[in-house]
């Protein structure tokens, strides 16, 4: 097989060679690889990491503000400043740019609502037509809890269903009408073109949810059908990415037709991977699992080694529906042993 007939095999719950893999990582992390392998295509080829082929519109709207020198603003006005840590730099919010609106009013007047006319499709349709040929193909990044928070600030925008509900409804119009439009009009250039799609929002904390059951479902959940439905009419795979204990949100979004979930952090409440397979695992694929906040940056290769077997053993326990990748970004902090131990693992002990 393929990457790409692996990836859609293991997604489909068909039979695989061997457990699919992907990577997410900084920059600082690739460059670490970087060093080793000469550049991306050889990386993957070594490392047997079966990955995802990405696309998105290119920008092309109305000219965006000036802003610092250490600053970058994107296309909703959100401003962000370039923070370095010590083991690796960070794009960081600068502040919420409608924490201050108060009225239906301040938001119709905000300038940064997108439009599916400021992108150019076009240019991405001969690179789709080319990766689609050895690998799955991705595009789109729908999240409509994840900008609330972006534009209104995270207290604000868990404050907001309580405070007014009315004001509340009105902002999640307009950001899901802003993703959609623009959706719409991908799917449609890039028709037969994209294999997955993001519908996609963090409700899980490190311990419980961020928000309840009864305010997603009143403020959240329309609008994460409207985009699931969306992706359906294209059949497009739905690839859903939340962080988190965010378990007792599961029912909801396999009924509302979630086909992948990521990053199944397994360290939170809730999250434990056996009982995660036995309830979903014939409904949904599920993709990331390696521990990404004490094993793979602090453990051993051996460690390691066992965490992708483990995984394996549970997640793919019926030999498909599972994607081996870390369960998030690997960080800077993560030793370049522990990354090659992952994948040398991955692809010796998950041939099936």
């Amino acid at each position: 097989m393929n990457s790409r007939e692996r990836i859609l095999a293991a997604i489909n719950h068909l039979p695989v060679d061997r457990v699919p893999t992907d990577i997410w990582a900084t920059p600082e992390v690739s460059n670490k690889l970087l060093a080793i392998y000469k550049d991306h295509e050889t990386m993957r080829k070594e490392l047997h990491i079966d990955g995802l082929a990405g696309a998105g519109g290119k920008y092309i709207g109305p000219e965006l503000p000036k802003v610092a020198e250490n600053e970058h603003i994107d296309q909703w006005g959100i401003v962000y400043r370039g923070i370095n840590y010590g083991s690796g730099d960070y794009s960081e919010q600068t502040e919420a740019p409608l924490k201050y609106a108060v009225t239906i009013d301040d938001l119709e007047k905000y300038p940064f609502w997108q439009k599916a006319e400021y992108y150019d499709y076009d240019c991405m349709i001969d690179h789709l037509k080319s990766a689609r040929e050895t690998q799955a193909t991705t595009a789109g990044y729908m999240a409509i809890f994840y900008f609330h928070n972006l534009l209104r600030g995270l207290e604000q925008s868990l404050i907001d269903p309580y405070d007014d509900p009315d004001f509340t409804h009105h902002l999640l119009n307009k950001i899901s009408d802003c993703f959609y439009d623009y959706h719409r009009k991908m799917f449609e250039t890039w028709d037969g073109l994209i294999d997955i799609t993001q519908v996609t929002d963090d409700y899980g904390s490190q311990h419980g949810t961020i928000i309840s059951l009864d305010i997603f479902r009143e403020f959240y959940k329309p609008h994460v059908k409207r985009f699931i439905d969306l992706a359906k009419e294209f059949n497009i795979k739905v690839f859903h990415h939340d962080d988190g204990a965010m378990r007792p949100f599961l029912p909801d979004l396999v009924e509302l037709g979630i086909d992948i979930l990521n990053p199944v952090q397994h360290n939170c409440p809730g999250m434990e991977i056996e009982g995660l397979k036995a309830d979903f695992g014939k409904k949904i694929c599920f993709h990331g699992g390696i521990d990404n906040q004490s094993v793979l940056p602090f453990g051993t290769p051996d460690e390691v080694r066992k965490e992708v077997r483990d995984c394996i053993d549970a997640l793919a326990s019926d030999h498909t529906g599972y994607i081996l990748a870390p369960c998030h970004n690997i960080q800077p902090v993560s030793p370049v042993e522990n990354i090659l131990a992952m994948y040398d693992e991955a692809y010796n002990y998950g041939k099936f």
